[in-house]
């Protein structure tokens, strides 16, 4: 099967078999990771008229382009006030400008290459306690500060005609945020760029980098000689490089989907259609689809394995937000991969002067992949200043021996995860 059984995987387009890397070949770039990232840096390259390609370990949109939640969220992980204490003020700026135009990028692309991916705006985070509600009015006004005026605050009998759930105490509407079918749109990113001639490789896994003055790409089957290259395999990328790989750690996230409804009982969860998710930090987020099922997802783990029981689990915290769906089968369960860092910020930056990265969007990622190609494009045609500013956010490896990153890691979302209970 060509991606992780899945609804996505169900519902995508119709997507041509790419060959496998045969041979030693050679072009200008050579993107490892046929997702997100990878797909827009060779789009934005080929139009400035570079000879790219694309090296894929299974098949375009496979890890987690294909995968996540499908949620295109305003800005970062973390509120400016962190950031600014991070890069300064002036720098801080110029990120939240360019979070912007990636979400301006992500619905031109989808205009542009008519990318069919069900694209729909409208966002509400939720507040479950007090302290959410004080907290997103904070962030309401850091984003007016900002200049952005896309969000309202909705107390709870609008919250309740908004989302059929007696859970909430209020929260925030943004219409500055969206949804789309994540699969779809990454195989549309892929069409795009075949059409502006960059080739795709599939089953064509990259075994080895060479990072030095004449970068290389290797396969079991060929290699990739090019003047540039990028790594864009996020938290799939495993340790093809090792200067970046304490900086992420994967963390599984995992999705289910109901069985179809009657489309009034669909349309009466979420009358409007929009996304929705809560603010606690092991949060819960859900939409309905176009086929009238139910999608939740939640349930994150940081073990690198995967919960028994997850559909069970997923279904019991569904039920306690929208108790109606009880007599409902869940059709599907899946799950992959995100890359998370420290700091919940993106991590973007040159390996070598001919290697460039961009990894651990830290669940922003749907939006921020679009900037991200956009800059090491730049970067490449020899502008460099936007990737610099992303280059200098901070970033610290994961503390410990790799045997023990994940448990520590462990043991601390535990701790958070306690206190969302509480």
């Amino acid at each position: 099967m060509p991606h992780a059984p899945s609804w996505y995987a169900d519902t995508a387009h119709a997507a041509p078999a790419r060959p496998l890397l045969v041979g030693d070949t050679v072009a200008d770039v050579c993107i490892v990771g046929g997702g997100y990232t990878g797909l827009v840096t060779a789009i934005e390259l080929a139009g400035k008229g570079l000879s790219v390609i694309v090296l894929e370990a299974e098949t375009v949109g496979w890890g987690a382009s294909g995968r996540n939640g499908g949620q295109i969220v305003t800005g970062f992980n973390k509120g400016m006030d962190q950031i600014e204490g991070w890069v300064g003020k002036d720098d801080a700026r110029h990120l939240w400008d360019l979070s912007e135009e990636a979400k301006a990028m992500l619905s031109d692309l989808v205009d542009r290459h008519r990318i069919d991916c069900d694209l729909k705006w409208g966002y509400l985070l939720a507040a479950l306690k007090p302290r959410h509600m004080t907290g997103l009015a904070e962030h309401k006004a850091e984003l007016e500060g900002l200049g952005y005026h896309r969000t309202r605050m909705v107390e709870r009998d609008e919250v309740r005609s908004m989302v059929a759930t007696d859970a909430y105490l209020g929260g925030l509407y943004d219409e500055g945020s969206g949804q789309l079918h994540p699969l779809n749109y990454a195989l549309g990113l892929a069409l795009a760029a075949e059409g502006m001639g960059v080739r795709i490789h599939e089953r064509s896994r990259v075994v080895r980098v060479d990072t030095g003055d004449n970068p290389r790409a290797f396969t079991a089957t060929g290699t990739v000689s090019a003047r540039f290259l990028v790594l864009a395999g996020n938290a799939y990328l495993g340790g093809l490089c090792r200067p970046i790989r304490s900086r992420v750690m994967p963390a599984g996230t995992y999705i289910i989907g109901t069985e179809p409804m009657d489309p009034d009982r669909a349309r009466a969860l979420i009358p409007s259609g929009i996304a929705v998710a809560d603010i606690n930090f092991v949060l819960n987020y859900y939409r309905r689809s176009p086929d009238h099922r139910f999608l939740f997802g939640g349930g994150v783990s940081y073990s690198g394995f995967d919960q028994p029981g997850l559909k069970q689990s997923l279904r019991r915290t569904m039920l306690k937000y929208f108790p109606q769906l009880a007599d409902l089968a869940i059709d599907y369960c899946w799950g992959g991969h995100v890359a998370i860092t420290m700091n919940r910020m993106p991590h973007l930056g040159r390996v070598s002067p001919t290697t460039y990265f961009a990894q651990g969007y830290s669940g922003h990622g749907v939006a921020l992949t679009a900037i991200a190609g956009r800059v090491i494009a730049e970067a490449i045609a020899g502008q460099a200043g936007r990737l610099d500013v992303f280059a200098r956010i901070p970033h610290r490896p994961f503390p410990g021996p790799a045997g023990l990153k994940m448990p520590a890691l462990v043991l601390g979302m535990m701790w958070y995860r306690l206190r969302d209970l509480l």
